[in-house]
């Protein structure tokens, strides 16, 4: 055999160690036999970038045998069956210690850091104690995850966000399936909130069932912006997008307002808007006034016909 065959016959082929790290290597036909494999290493990456994930796992090395068309669906098919490759990393366990319930240290499992939970957890704090999404950008904290654990990179303010809005797409997707799969009415009860510092409104909506366990459930749906003015056909179009929006418009128990001529007014719309067929006795026992409301408006006025203005001198 010539040199010339020698060199046409030089091809890429696989060769797999028994640890995770595997090698592999390539060597095309115009390649000269007298380089080093080193060279001929480097003139390698300069003509092609590898972009298979499979050279996460193998490496490239000079041998005879397989042709560079062939691909890397072998080496693919290897890696989602080799068992070494399966087997965790027990470098980078760490122990965890599991307290009981009188606060005693009761046994050490082991634990393995994932930012991905670290990063739900995070949003969900900054949801359950309301706190600013710029938290996660002030310097203090910062540090103080860092001494926590190295490894996890604190997100920005924006991707904070959509963690969180992705989140509660999550939560409301899980109590929709629970309200479709329930077989009791809703009750929804629903207030206006005025803020102070920017002058405008806000509607709170609430929803309350009895599960399949009969233990009576409370759900905040939303609370939304409601633009001026706030009159009954603004008021309507809310509440009933908001219905529609969770899909219990057919499942409505009652609505609880507080006692104003706004909200009797809103309570008009609803039933122009729904059906009345699928509401209790044709609607009639739609509108419930807040008895919470009504008490208030009878402490406060008797309060003001017994001592008058003095009530706000002492306050």
């Amino acid at each position: 055999m010539t040199n010339d065959d020698t060199i046409d016959s030089e091809n890429n082929n696989v060769e797999s160690n028994s640890t995770p790290s595997m090698a592999v290597d390539v060597e095309t036909s115009s390649a000269p036999t007298n380089t080093n494999e080193s060279q001929y290493d480097e003139n390698l990456k300069k003509k092609r970038k590898l972009t298979s994930p499979a050279w996460e796992h193998f490496k490239k090395m000079k041998h005879l045998g397989a042709e560079s068309k062939n691909g890397t669906k072998h080496l693919l098919d290897h890696i989602a069956v080799c068992p070494m490759i399966r087997q965790r990393d027990t470098r980078q366990m760490l122990l965890k210690a599991n307290s009981s319930s009188d606060g005693k240290c009761a046994s050490l499992d082991t634990y393995h850091f994932n930012p991905e939970v670290s990063r739900y957890e995070l949003g969900r704090m900054i949801v359950l104690h309301e706190y600013l999404l710029s938290i996660v950008e002030h310097e203090g904290f910062r540090r103080y995850s860092n001494s926590l654990q190295p490894l996890f990179k604190v997100p920005s303010r924006n991707t904070i966000r959509a963690d969180i809005l992705k989140m509660f797409e999550a939560e409301k997707w899980k109590l929709q399936r629970v309200l479709e799969s329930n077989s009791s009415r809703v009750a929804i009860t629903t207030d206006m909130w005025i803020a102070s510092n920017q002058k405008r409104g806000y509607m709170a909506i609430t929803a309350h069932f009895i599960d399949e366990s009969w233990v009576l459930q409370d759900r905040i749906m939303r609370f939304m912006y409601v633009p001026s003015p706030h009159d009954a056909e603004n008021l309507g179009d809310a509440l009933m997008e908001c219905l529609l929006d969770w899909n219990i418009e057919r499942k409505l128990l009652t609505l609880t307002l507080d006692n104003c001529s706004t909200n009797d007014a809103m309570v008009n719309v609803m039933l122009d808007k729904l059906d009345k067929s699928l509401l209790l006795v044709n609607g009639k026992l739609l509108h419930m006034r807040c008895a919470a409301h009504i008490l208030n408006l009878i402490v406060k006025e008797g309060l003001e016909n017994l001592f008058g203005s003095g009530v706000e001198r002492i306050r």
